[in-house]
């Protein structure tokens, strides 16, 4: 189905800008990139948090429905990378939400809900999620704040304007320590079962953290995917960024370019799978192109009675001047399409057969060449061409005609910011892809509630949760991003509960 209209609409008359002053400082991202390969390591970045790490409590008082906690503690990333976090996020702040008295002394059902884009402090989420959930299943809430928002934003940041695009991974990595720190404060108190969830950017942050904590953990994140990649170059959110400002600086430092561009890759699934999953969104379009494909084949490449010099000429010009006369279009319509890199390809075509050896001197390997590319050519040509030796390259430049998306604001002509693009797909997907982090302890625990339409979170070309987290449930809504999160509360509570009890039930505690 299409992206939600009024996800873009909503987004383009919203004035929060994104990454207003770059990327960040060189030396900083550098430094996140190397600690991201500890954090991905549960047992590492589990063993930097002491189980006994200091919390203070710093307010106590009975409401007239639940008991509310406030506290606060340092927050462990600036241990670990000093200087990196502004003073005003260095200290964690957090509420906790719980019964006035509980059913039972051995259950007492905790769940850390983690932020998303623009939720400061914890007004929106205790009176959403929290409280209603207590009184519908008796389940409490650990409600972080997040560095940069509410009690925690920079006095010089506007709103949820991040600065620097080092600051979503600082905030990432802030979260995922510092929800160690409470799910251990919470069994300490003796709260249990524990559990994680969060409503868009804070559902990525909760999957994030849930990959670092070493015992089985219900995992419930909302309208969220798996990389936080396309959100910032795909997604409506995208147009909120100062793409020219990010040229300027990749392209003025040759730090980023020869650097920091080294240290990052793009994650893409597996390209058969991409492949076909283009196919299938143009169908009946894609089998059209293809068989229209076969057919120009048969008549142009058709022999020449009692000339074979002409034959062989003829059709090594024709498959010639198909690829050539089309390498604009194609260029055109592919500037900016999924761009899976030169990273890691085997040396097989999307069939999986071993590649196809160009040899322009034959009939038959012309014909051989253009027929069984005939397929191919209805895909994206960057999941194939990467794959192929120069030679080969040449035969396929142009063929793919159907359309591809391009993204809005790239022109054909300015490589440059496409390579600003792919730097920034490799950032993202550095920091935030989960494939680059441990798998949960146990994925049955783990229900993800997706919009079928989301325009923030656009899921294709990325690698699906069910492929990185084996066993995981996937449930969609229809609607977009805006529409699920104003209409579907109900829905990602009574998820909640049910995962909850999906643990209870496989993690029995004794009720007595």
């Amino acid at each position: 189905m299409p992206a939600s209209r009024l996800d873009a609409v909503y987004r383009s008359i919203l004035l929060t800008k994104f990454f207003t002053k770059g990327w960040g400082k060189p030396e900083n991202l550098k430094r996140i990139f190397e600690f991201r390969k500890v954090v991905s390591n549960r047992e590492a970045c589990y063993q930097l948090i002491p189980r006994d790490y200091p919390v203070t409590i710093t307010k106590d008082e009975e409401w007239s429905d639940c008991h509310i906690l406030e506290g606060s503690f340092e927050s462990p990333f600036e241990r670990s990378l000093p200087g990196l976090m502004p003073e005003e996020t260095r200290t964690a702040h957090f509420q906790v939400v719980l019964p006035r008295k509980w059913q039972s002394q051995k259950i007492k059902p905790i769940c850390l809900h983690l932020a998303g884009t623009g939720d400061h402090f914890y007004w929106r989420r205790r009176n959403l999620i929290a409280r209603p959930l207590l009184k519908e299943a008796g389940i409490g809430a650990i409600l972080l704040e997040n560095p940069f928002y509410g009690l925690r934003k920079p006095k010089d940041q506007i709103r949820s304007s991040l600065h620097n695009v080092s600051d979503i991974f600082v905030m990432g990595g802030c979260l995922i320590m510092e929800s160690i720190v409470l799910l251990n404060w919470c069994e300490q108190q003796g709260f249990g079962p524990l559990g994680l969830t969060g409503l868009s950017m804070g559902g990525h942050m909760a999957s994030l953290a849930a990959t670092n904590w070493p015992k089985p953990i219900p995992l419930i994140p909302c309208l969220s995917w798996s990389t936080a990649s396309p959100v910032f170059t795909e997604g409506v959110m995208s147009a909120s960024i100062n793409w020219d400002l990010l040229e300027s600086q990749y392209f003025s430092d040759e730090v980023y370019q020869n650097d920091l561009a080294k240290m990052v890759k793009v994650v893409a699934q597996d390209d058969a799978f991409l492949a076909g999953q283009h196919f299938a969104k143009h169908f009946p379009e894609s089998m059209n192109r293809m068989n229209e494909l076969k057919k120009e084949t048969t008549e142009t490449d058709r022999p020449v009675p009692g000339d074979s010099k002409k034959e062989h000429k003829t059709s090594g010009e024709n498959l010639s001047r198909k690829a050539h006369s089309l390498t604009d279009v194609q260029n055109n319509k592919n500037s900016a399409a999924l761009d899976i890199g030169s990273n890691n390809h085997s040396s097989k075509d999307i069939t999986g057969n071993s590649r196809i050896k160009t040899d322009h001197n034959t009939v038959e390997s012309a014909q051989r060449i253009t027929t069984e590319k005939a397929a191919a050519s209805i895909f994206p040509l960057n999941i194939i061409a990467n794959k192929l030796k120069p030679s080969e390259n040449e035969a396929l430049k142009g063929i793919c005609l159907l359309p591809v998306s391009k993204h809005p604001l790239l022109s054909d002509s300015k490589w440059r910011e496409r390579e600003a693009l792919q730097f920034m797909r490799g950032v993202m997907d550095e920091c935030t892809h989960l494939g680059n982090f441990e798998v949960p302890v146990d994925t049955d625990l783990i229900i993800a509630v997706c919009a079928r339409d989301d325009a923030y979170i656009p899921r294709e070309g990325c690698m699906g949760l069910e492929q990185i987290w084996p066993g995981a449930e996937i449930r969609f809504i229809d609607a977009g991003h805006v529409t699920a999160y104003l209409l579907h509360q109900k829905l990602f509570r009574s998820t909640i509960i049910e995962a909850f009890d999906r643990c209870m039930k496989k993690y029995p505690i004794n009720n007595s």
